[in-house]
């Protein structure tokens, strides 16, 4: 007999991935993204502020939409100009913001075959609801949707920016 707790879990860590394609040449796109203290870039935000620049463990807070807007808290933890890649983690968030828990990201500009540049922005997180059976707005399939729509947002914002190629 297997005790009903062997069947019980909690969430699983989820995964997105996504990419575009620019015309601007990698350098060209970096020179956009790459400031970890800047990402006036995305649509969404309204207001980067921070300290400590693209060093280890700097910080940036987000405020989203307008200057009273929600704001999101982020950590740096990796950072190589030269490869133009850098990983952030979130820090503070409300899960009415953004459902997801323990959430680390990475933004990566690649040269594109052909010429032109490849942008992946990549995160892993828990969904919002850390126990069991979680309401549907914090549920796995809300947190995917929530952090591909910022996604996509900021890179449909380059796409406009630097153009398909």
């Amino acid at each position: 007999m297997v005790p009903a707790l062997a069947l019980a879990h909690g969430p699983t860590r989820q995964k997105v991935d996504v990419t575009a394609e620019l015309a601007a040449e990698p350098a060209e796109v970096w020179a956009v993204v790459g400031d970890f203290q800047d990402m006036g870039w995305h649509p969404a935000v309204h207001a980067t502020t921070g300290e400590g620049g693209n060093t280890l463990d700097a910080t940036r807070l987000l405020t989203l939409g307008a200057a009273d807007g929600p704001t999101i808290a982020e950590e740096l933890y990796k950072y190589d100009a030269g490869k133009m890649t850098y990983s952030y983690r979130i820090t503070e968030v409300a899960v009415e913001v953004l459902p997801v828990t323990n959430y680390s990201a990475h933004l990566t500009v690649k040269p594109r075959a052909g010429g032109g540049s490849v942008v992946e922005w990549r995160g892993a997180f828990y969904r919002g609801y850390p126990n069991n059976d979680p309401p549907p707005e914090l549920n796995d399939e809300a947190a995917i949707k929530a952090v591909t729509a910022v996604y996509e947002a900021g890179l449909s914002a380059l796409v406009d920016r630097f153009g398909a190629p």
